[in-house]
Formats: structure tokens, C-alpha cells, sequence
């Protein structure tokens, strides 16, 4: 079927959120064009919006970082899928329209059992949560990992990512409510950051012996409040800074427990990095989507005309899981 010479996508103008008409993109050598047929929405999409998360040189100026759908065009060298496949994508931007070009390389089969909207939830939380909680910080099976947002799409994930390679999970949500949905998801405990303190809460959890591992997508003035929550040798992975940039630090706990600090931002890494935390997807979670041992959480969907209201959502912070556009 020839393609039409434009696409409906959405652009950022002065802050919002704006439906136009571009220019049908073309791929090359190592890319494929996908028929979008759902897209994930995630915080940096909001960020960008803002004006605080420029893309990264050479990607499209058309928010969106993850999508599914059909392969419609493939690139001169790629021999690895067929047009007609169904596959889900983490893109470095473009994902806001009917069509959306991908590298080869990052583009997975949609695992079977799921929809496009399911599978459009996948790429980039999926990505981001094994590369920094697995790779970056090694959690290993019967270690404690404790995530802040248990409710977002990245808490969802690591949840249930965490819990089927054996590690024990807590996490903080603001809503009982939250907190009960995340102990159903698999979640070991569960805290109220608006009705405790969470480091109190871990030490308590923990016999005082603190977490392995943090994943903190907060910053600000829970840097320093997650050394407190560290067990010897343990971890801290920044992934987000929702709270700010910038809080005093004591030091010591950093050199007397032998903590490490890390962070990562997977927008801009090259392909040859993202390639390699896909193929440890495919060959380690594809499994488990598959066989439904996990899923991802899906709290609504929205016209892809509808992105600001999509938009207004995920700043509410009243999601639970992942919100999707649907093309």
C-alpha cells in the first residue's frame, strides 16, 4: 500500500501539545518505518514539553520514545523482519504519529498474548529498568531492592521485573490506595511516604539493616535521606531528578558503608548500547511477557489527538501504570 506523503503527528509549540501535519519520514539503511499503533507516554515526554529535555542531535523534534505496530517500510540492509511484522520500538523521539522510524536494532516482536497497547508500554520502561537496576546495580536474587513511585510505569516494571528474578521489593507511594495496588502487584512492603518517613520505615523493615538497592526517579532532598536506607555495600541508581537537581550531602555514610552512587539517562546512549540491553530482553523478560508471568500495567488510553489531556494525567501523578496514545 503506497504511503501518503504526510502524517498526523504531534509538535511541541510554546509549551503545548499540538496536532499537525508532517512530512512522511523515510528510512534509512538500518531503520525500519512503523505503522504507530500505540504509543507510551512517559515523563520525559513532559520534560521535553516543557522545554527542559531537549532531544538529543538528530532525533525527530516529535516527542515519544516508545511505539508498536506493524513494520511497513524496511531499510536497504535489514534482513531481520519482514514488512507486516508486528513489533514495539524504543525510538529517541517520533513516536507521537501515525508513523515512526526505528532503528532495526531496537525493535522487538510484540510478545505473543499482547496488544499493541500492552506492547507499546514495554520498550522504554523495560529498557530502563533492566540496564540500571540489573546492569548498573546488579541486583542480585534474595537482595532488597526499594523503589520510589512503585505506581509509575517504571515501578510497575521493576516490581515485577525484581520479584521474578527473586529479589525482595519495597517501594513508596503517596496513597494507601497506590500502596495496595503495589503490594498485589508483588510488591514484599509497601510505604505511605505521606503518612511515614520512609527511612524510618526501611530501617524498621530491614531489622536496620538497610536496602541493597534504590531506584529513585526523586532526587532532591531524597538524596540524601536514600544513604540512610542503604545497607553496606549497597547501591543508589538515579534515574530521574523530579525533585530537583541539587541537596547537601554528608559524605561519610558514602565512605563508611562503601555506597555507590550511579545514575543514566538512556535517551542519548548510542544503539550499540541499547542493542545490547535488547537482546537481554528478548532473551530474559520476552520469555515471561509470553507466558503472562508479568504484564505490563496499563491505567488508560488516549486518542492520539488527545496527548495534552494524556499530558495532564501523568502531571496529575494519579496513574497508576502506564498511559498510552492510540493511533
Amino acid at each position: 500500500m503506497p504511503l501518503p506523503a504526510q502524517m498526523l503527528a504531534i509538535e511541541i509549540e510554546n509549551g503545548a501539545l499540538k496536532p499537525t501535519k508532517r512530512a512522511m519520514p523515510t528510512p534509512s539503511a538500518n531503520q525500519v518505518l512503523i505503522k504507530v499503533a500505540a504509543a507510551g507516554v512517559n515523563r520525559p515526554d513532559v520534560m521535553q514539553r516543557q522545554g527542559l529535555y531537549p532531544p538529543p542531535p538528530g532525533a525527530s523534534d516529535i516527542p515519544g520514545l516508545e511505539v508498536a505496530g506493524t513494520i511497513h517500510t524496511l531499510g536497504n540492509n535489514i534482513s531481520s523482519f519482514n514488512a507486516g511484522d508486528r513489533v514495539c520500538a524504543l525510538v529517541t523521539g517520533g513516536g507521537y504519529a501515525e508513523y515512526c522510524l526505528a532503528s532495526a536494532a531496537l525493535c522487538l516482536p510484540v510478545p505473543e498474548g499482547l496488544s499493541f497497547t500492552q506492547a507499546a508500554a514495554l520498550p522504554e520502561t523495560f529498557f530502563t529498568v533492566w540496564s540500571n537496576i540489573f546492569d548498573r546495580a546488579q541486583l542480585q536474587p534474595g537482595e532488597t531492592l526499594l523503589v520510589h513511585g512503585g505506581t509509575s510505569g517504571i515501578g510497575t516494571t521493576a516490581i515485577q521485573l525484581a520479584k521474578a528474578f527473586n529479589a525482595k521489593v519495597i517501594i513508596t507511594a503517596g496513597s494507601t490506595a497506590k500502596c495496595d495496588f503495589c503490594l498485589q502487584l508483588g510488591a514484599d512492603a509497601a510505604i505511605n511516604y505521606k503518612e511515614q518517613d520512609f527511612v524510618e520505615a526501611i530501617k524498621q523493615l530491614t531489622d536496620n539493616k538497610g536496602v541493597a538497592v534504590i531506584l529513585d526517579m526523586i532526587g532532591g532532598d531524597y538524596f540524601p535521606r536514600n544513604l540512610k536506607c542503604m545497607a553496606d555495600d549497597g547501591r543508589l541508581v538515579q534515574i530521574a531528578i523530579q525533585n530537583g537537581s541539587k541537596t547537601e550531602l554528608n559524605l561519610l555514610p558514602v565512605m563508611l558503608k562503601r555506597l555507590t552512587i550511579t545514575g543514566s539517562t538512556l535517551r542519548a546512549r548510542d544503539d550499540d548500547f541499547k542493542t545490547a540491553i535488547a537482546k537481554r530482553l528478548l532473551e530474559k523478560v520476552w520469555p515471561l511477557l509470553a507466558s503472562g508471568s508479568i504484564k505490563p500495567v496499563i491505567h488508560s488510553t488516549f486518542a492520539l489527538t488527545d496527548a495534552a489531556k494524556a499530558h495532564q494525567l501523568m502531571e496529575s501523578s494519579q496513574h497508576i501504570g502506564k498511559i498510552i496514545l492510540t493511533v
